[in-house]
């Protein structure tokens, strides 16, 4: 795409901040609500502060702390004032925004109440200034220029707008196409964090793909509830930037996003659009729904032709209900989607669609809306992007997933070798990914090219399918499938909570396992079966976005 054919991303805000002037943007759940009027006044007082601390176009700012309304709201200040935004998944142990912050060499840190009592500030001895996030109150100052602008804010506000600050002051600069908009370090699954540098051409196509595809779900006024990372690319793009841009009101839940808590907040706020992780739907299910479909009457009852269809919208219009009922589609990205979960979700009507990307292109490479998406598929290639598959015969031989356009990342920040290794000199992205490309465009993946087993002759084994199976069984929450030899196991870790309450002993939960395994060994092909199942005791170490560090669990020992 010619350079002069890309739009401004900041434009997009500023038009959003004059357009919807007195509409509710920004509310933290059970806390204050900004108007966009609001957030425009807080930019422009952090503009005030970043001017007098003498912040120059291109410096860091890092943001660390759970979504919030301020969160938000110092983004959108740093990006319009020309500094480049880090954000930091608070998830992150302290050593790890130690080293993001040393490593993008921010200037300013704003953090979130929850974490800075974690952080030790003479480990990051390049900060000039940390800012609580809760009021952007002053928590270290190392220059004395933050101090004084922190301390006069008001007087200094005061003097830039004697007659109160109106729409008309809302002036942002305009961005360049390739310009470094952010730096995002990955939560990686399979390795360290790298910082993704993110261009303004990103962030702008992203938007321009969601005016058009979600456009006439997400609209001004419209309701979205904020459950994913901001700090993640996934969530900042489809939960915040979109529906601000698009004049919606984001509400964000502020504490720990429990199950309990979020279907709360959708059961209250209705909100328009969902965007999840498989996590959350899997979690609802097997909880909620699942457990009633075991009995002996319903499973009766599903085997009655008529029936089976009534009591299908039954519990499809019961799982809508649980998610507020009021939602066009919600959009599952983030990790794949247990096949025999999608499967079910098809037999009950439910309005759901699964996406993909990657925070290399700043999230979204494939998407359908839910009425067109083939089951199984993560849809077509958005506007801008290309999508194909380094296969001889990508219909039928899995092979990489490649992507190529406005979304792709400029590289990785200070890290040229990891950059050469996933782009190439005509622009493709190698994700990493394995999948197919149907004969209408569809992408169906496969597994990590990093996860892929191979067999004792040879044969390709995807992890992903066979955990997808395994977790589908009783009292199995989640799996992980390693390799020893030529051996192949599952680690799980059971339904402890559930086991207790069926009264069952250790030794009678790994008894239900071994039969588990025979049941799944009965539906796999001979080069993928298990030779045993391992129970662990605590949850598998997971990313923000809820994918499990499987690299953390290679070396584990079977013969425990």
């Amino acid at each position: 795409m010619e350079a002069k054919e890309i739009g401004s991303f900041l434009d997009l805000i500023e038009k959003a901040i004059t357009t919807y002037w007195d509409y509710d943007a920004l509310t933290d759940y059970d806390g204050a609500t900004l108007q966009y009027k609001d957030v425009a006044r807080k930019i422009e007082k952090l503009h005030i502060i970043f001017e007098n601390a003498q912040i120059e176009k291109g410096d860091k700012i890092a943001i660390c702390g759970r979504n919030s309304s301020q969160w938000a709201a110092a983004f959108l200040a740093v990006l319009t004032y020309g500094a480049v935004a880090v954000p930091i998944l608070h998830e992150f142990t302290p050593e790890q925004v130690y080293n993001i912050v040393r490593h993008s060499e921010s200037k300013l840190l704003f953090v979130g109440d929850q974490v800075w009592p974690t952080l030790d500030a003479s480990k990051m001895p390049d900060l000039e200034g940390v800012f609580g996030l809760q009021d952007y109150n002053l928590l270290v100052s190392r220059r004395e220029k933050i101090t004084n602008a922190r301390e006069r804010l008001n007087e200094f506000f005061g003097l830039k707008f004697p007659k109160n600050f109106r729409k008309e002051h809302v002036k942002y600069r305009r961005d360049l196409p390739d310009e470094l908009a952010m730096i995002n370090y990955t939560s990686g699954t399979t390795s360290q964090s790298k910082g993704v540098m993110i261009p303004y051409r990103a962030l702008w196509s992203n938007m321009d793909f969601a005016a058009g595809a979600l456009g006439l779900c997400i609209q001004k006024g419209s309701k979205v509830v904020s459950i994913l990372p901001m700090a993640h690319m996934y969530g900042m793009a489809f939960e915040f930037l979109y529906e601000f841009v698009a004049g919606a009101h984001v509400f964000y839940l502020t504490k720990n996003p429990s199950p309990s808590i979020i279907f709360k907040a959708f059961s209250r706020i209705k909100p328009d659009l969902i965007v999840s992780v498989p996590l959350i739907i899997e979690k609802a299910l097997r909880r909620a729904i699942l457990p009633k479909l075991q009995t002996p009457k319903m499973k009766m009852l599903t085997r009655l032709p008529y029936i089976k269809d009534k009591v299908a919208i039954a519990i499809g219009n019961q799982l809508t209900e649980a998610f507020g009922g009021n939602f066009y589609e919600i959009i599952i990205g983030g990790a794949a989607l247990n096949r025999d979960i999608e499967d079910f979700l098809r037999r009950i009507r439910f309005h759901y669609t699964v996406g993909y990307g990657l925070t290399e292109c700043a999230p979204i490479i494939t998407y359908a809306d839910w009425a067109m998406n083939p089951i199984g598929s993560c849809g077509c290639a958005v506007r801008h992007m290309e999508v194909k598959i380094d296969s001889p015969d990508p219909q039928h031989i899995v092979g990489e997933i490649l992507c190529r356009g406005t979304n792709v990342m400029l590289g990785y920040y200070k890290n040229p070798e990891a950059t050469a290794a996933v782009l190439d000199k005509d622009g493709w992205l190698h994700t990493g990914d394995l999948g197919l490309l149907d004969e209408y465009g569809y992408l169906y993946i496969k597994g990590r090219s990093k996860n892929m087993l191979l067999g004792s002759s040879g044969q390709n084994i995807y992890p992903e399918e066979v955990e997808g199976k395994l977790n589908m069984l009783p009292f199995v929450e989640e799996s992980v499938m390693i390799q020893k030899g030529n051996r192949l196991y599952a680690l799980v870790y059971p339904q402890y909570e559930l086991a207790k309450e069926n009264g069952l002993s250790r030794q009678q939960l790994a008894e239900i396992m071994e039969q588990n395994r025979r049941e799944l060994n009965g539906m796999l092909p001979s080069y993928s079966q298990l030779s045993g199942i391992r129970m662990v005791d605590t949850e598998f170490a997971k990313t923000p976005k809820k994918s499990i560090k499987r690299y953390l669990y290679a070396d584990y020992d079977v013969t425990k």
